[in-house]
Parts: C-alpha cells; structure tokens; sequence
C-alpha cells in the first residue's frame, strides 16, 4: 500500500525530492557558476551513495515517493546509473528521472534505461554552436546534445529545458521546432536570482506571443505532466508540448511539491532562501531511523509560503545552482 504524501504547515502535499549527487559539472554556465569557479566540496563532504539511498528510503516512507537525480551533472560521478537503480528498486519509490546536459548521456543510455529511470531532462539553451559555446564556456557544441536528445527520444519521455536569457531570445523558435519533429517536450525556464544574481527579464507572455506566430493554435492543455510547475501548451503540428516555467514572474508557491538535498546533505524547503536542515550529521553519527525521518518530517513542515525573489528585504541562497542541485 502506497503511504499517504506528506504535508506542510500550510497543507500542501510534498511528494518530490530532488537529490544532488555532485557539484562537479563539465559547462561553466554563464548563469549558473561565476566566471572564475567556484570552490568544490571535498569528496569526503559529499554524501556516499549509501547515505543517499537512506534519505531517500526515509523520505519514500514519508510519503515522498518521486525523486529526481541531478547535479552538478550527475553523470560524472562514477556509478550514477548503479545508484538509479537502487533507487528505484527502494521500497516505496515511485519514480526517479534525471536531469542531465546530455552530453555523457548517450553511451549510458541503454543501461539507464535498464535501470528503470522514468524520464530525463536535457538542459539545452540554444541550438547554435557558437553561441551553446559562449553560454557553457566550454567547446562542446548544441549538435553534441542534439545527438544525445535524439537518441533518448522514443525510448524514453524526453524534456529539453532551455533558460530564458537575453542573448538566446532568438532561439525560442528553433527550440521549439524540436517539439514539431520529435516526441519531445520543449520547456523555457525564466532565469532565478541564486547565487547572489540578479534575475533575468524575459516576460513569459511574449513567449507565448512570438510562438504563436508560428504555431497560432498553440493552447493551454488541462494536464499536469510530470512533477514540475511548468504550464504547458499544445499545437496540432506538434509531437511534444511547450512548457513555462514561470517562477519569477508568476510564483506557484501555492501548490509548490517539492524539497531539495544537496549533495552535501542539506535539506532545503526552499530554493530561494539559504536556509536547510544538515543530514549529515545524523548519517554518519549513528542517528537511527526515527531520528533521520524526525529531521525530514520538521524540514517539510518548515516549508515558507513564497520565495522572496522580488523582495529585496529577504535574503535569497548566495550558493550557485551546481552547489544546491540544479
């Protein structure tokens, strides 16, 4: 029997864990670590695949039954796809995707996919070559994760996520057309202030507006797809569906699922504030099982009521998205 989801002071169900496995990544994103790097956590201060399986066993008995893997990059920590499938064998996990940038993905594919993972997301900005290369300040090109978003497609339920930026706003067609020819979700992000910077500005009504110079009959569904906030949006000459997710502008506090892990073992409520709860501790202190899902149960219920991305007054997480999980 599936245990009941959990719940927070306001009475929002929590059923969504995201677990960062490393702050380690092969892009340096432009928005999303600074131009000189970041300090790495010591190996030692990450959690062992073993602690992580203990959280997520003690979260799935809570009634937090799906989880996402991420990063960093998660697949360049060696054994990922060994932890997925413990994962998803866990007693009372329901389901685990990846988000990933796609670019170690394809020879890890087939074994993936035997492990049982549910879904991936591809992070993909653009689909010039040049300019993937200014963004991710690497010299890795777009047609390197085009590859790997082609070769997931079919096999298993594929979104590509593509940040909102200034200087990519003329791609916001190309990427959709990626939805026309493959069975894929296109889904674009609006740029968060983490990490001490400022948000971006690219209104979400003007995206839907220059899409719909394409795609006209391009209309809100009435469903909720996968465990994200993103809304989404339909065309008959699509395969897949275009996604918003809109957390700036249009907040979805309300109905908010989720809570983060570190890979360093902090719990957050929250991604904006920098408040979370140290696991570790518990884990390698010999804490017991009661105690860990104690700590858990007091983290949802801590949950705030809204982000404070547009108040200056609050102070927002300093720590770059590879350090809190992406």
């Amino acid at each position: 029997m599936r245990t009941a989801a959990m719940r927070d002071a306001l009475g929002r169900e929590v059923n969504y864990l995201r677990l960062s496995i490393t702050d380690r990544c092969n892009l340096r994103c432009h928005y999303c670590m600074p131009a000189g790097g970041i300090p790495l956590s010591a190996h030692s201060e990450l959690l062992r695949y073993e602690e992580l399986l203990r959280v997520a066993r003690a979260a799935a008995s809570l009634g937090i039954d799906r989880f996402k893997v991420t990063g960093g990059e998660p697949l360049v920590r060696r054994g990922c796809t060994d932890f997925i499938r413990a994962l998803k064998a866990a007693s009372g996990v329901r389901q685990v995707t990846l988000t990933t940038n796609g670019l170690l993905l394809p020879p890890l594919l087939d074994k993936l996919c035997r492990a049982g993972l549910d879904s991936v997301n591809i992070s993909l900005d653009t689909l010039d070559n040049a300019q993937y290369q200014h963004i991710t300040r690497r010299m890795y090109t777009a047609d390197d994760v085009l590859a790997a978003v082609r070769q997931c497609a079919g096999r298993l339920p594929t979104r590509i996520n593509a940040v909102l930026l200034p200087e990519t706003a003329d791609q916001l067609i190309p990427l959709t057309r990626l939805a026309e020819q493959l069975p894929v979700d296109v889904r674009f992000i609006e740029h968060m202030p983490i990490g001490g910077r400022k948000a971006v500005s690219a209104a979400p009504p003007s995206v839907l507006d220059r899409l719909r110079t394409v795609w006209p009959a391009l209309a809100p569904i009435g469903e909720r797809r996968g465990n994200g906030p993103a809304r989404y949006y339909s065309a008959p000459a699509l395969q897949g569906y275009i996604g918003l997710i809109q957390a700036v502008s249009h907040s979805f506090c309300a109905d908010c699922n989720r809570v983060r892990l570190t890979s360093t073992g902090i719990l957050k409520p929250c991604l904006c504030y920098p408040q979370g709860t140290d696991l570790k501790p518990l884990l390698r202190g010999g804490a017991a099982e009661n105690a860990l899902r104690t700590a858990i149960e007091q983290a949802v219920w801590a949950k705030p009521a809204a982000h404070c991305f547009t108040q200056t007054q609050y102070p927002a997480e300093q720590r770059s998205m590879n350090q809190i999980g992406g």
